[in-house]
């Protein structure tokens, strides 16, 4: 079920002028004296439209809503007017919400996009869909787009490693000036070998982002996809906290991180964070939707307020 579409457009509207202001008040209060930013990935919510996913996230205590476009649309992200994304900022805003930005880029719809086959004109598809995302971003008041899609990135029949990222490294150059005059950036996320055979540790998607060497393009820390990395984790973090302009977390197996058990390596990294100065957004991404996106909403939040006791 999708959580926008024309015909839920008008109900959302109604359901966030009876129900979102409110919760944007419960959700503002304390937020001022907080270390970090923190923001849900929308599609923990996706089972609800846009505004009850604003309500539940602003009312469960959270400063932000990341994006997940493929949640919101049939075909693609165009199909969404200037109108409703009006309309879609005024709801996350009355919900006392902002947007750091979108994950999942190339997750279908639309379909069949790949960012580094050799297929010049499938590649070529697949920037122009970058670009729009990054309208839609910018639009939505975003300022980082997540770029890990592993089935769209990876190298396919008839190219090599080397083919792929030099593929990805031109995709990147061709939409950065376009990121830029929309005040976003494109982050390479690194992923493990288990996901994509491109880009699997932060070192080499920070390579990449010092080749393209334009200021729209970073990278992210992900503490789930850390898997291959052979250094402590806060030591990375760290070593490349000047390239990195978001956070992710979740348990390494995908479920949501309850207060009562945060592992101790994810401790030492947002503690290295805040004697960092992390300025960015950290957002929790969960794979495990079982427990329902209230619970999820609601428990993450707890367990944020815990890592800032902990850390503070």
């Amino acid at each position: 079920m999708r959580s926008f579409s024309r015909r839920t457009f008008i109900r959302s509207a109604a359901i966030a002028a009876g129900t979102i202001s409110l919760s944007g008040l419960n959700s503002c209060s304390g937020n001022q004296k907080r270390i970090f930013r923190y923001s849900l990935c929308s599609e923990s919510v996706k089972e609800f439209s846009w505004a009850e996913q604003c309500a539940i996230i602003g009312k469960a205590g959270f400063d932000g809503v990341e994006i997940a476009p493929f949640t919101l649309v049939k075909e693609g992200v165009q199909e969404i007017t200037a109108a409703e994304r009006k309309n879609m900022v005024r709801q996350m805003k009355d919900a006392g919400l902002s947007c750091p930005g979108l994950h999942w880029l190339f997750v279908a719809p639309p379909a069949g996009l790949h960012f580094t086959t050799p297929d010049p004109e499938l590649r070529q598809r697949s920037v122009d869909y970058l670009d729009r995302l990054i309208d839609f971003c910018g639009d939505m008041e975003g300022e980082v787009m997540v770029f890990g899609s592993p089935a769209q990135r990876g190298t396919t029949a008839g190219n090599s490693v080397g083919d792929a990222v030099n593929y990805f490294t031109e995709g990147l150059r061709k939409v950065a000036d376009h990121a830029k005059d929309r005040k976003v950036s494109i982050l390479i996320e690194s992923l493990p070998k288990s996901q994509t055979d491109v880009v699997n540790t932060l070192g080499e998607a920070v390579d990449m982002a010092k080749k393209i060497g334009h200021p729209a393009v970073a990278t992210m820390f992900d503490y789930h996809n850390s898997t291959d990395e052979t250094e402590p984790l806060a030591g990375l973090v760290q070593k490349y906290i000047d390239q990195i302009r978001h956070v992710h977390v979740q348990n390494m197996d995908g479920t949501m991180i309850k207060a009562e058990s945060i592992p101790d390596e994810l401790l030492n990294i947002i503690r290295t964070l805040k004697d960092l100065d992390y300025k960015g957004w950290i957002s929790a991404e969960i794979f495990d939707f079982s427990p329902g996106g209230k619970t999820i909403a609601e428990e993450t939040m707890r367990m944020f307020r815990e890592l800032e006791r902990s850390v503070g």
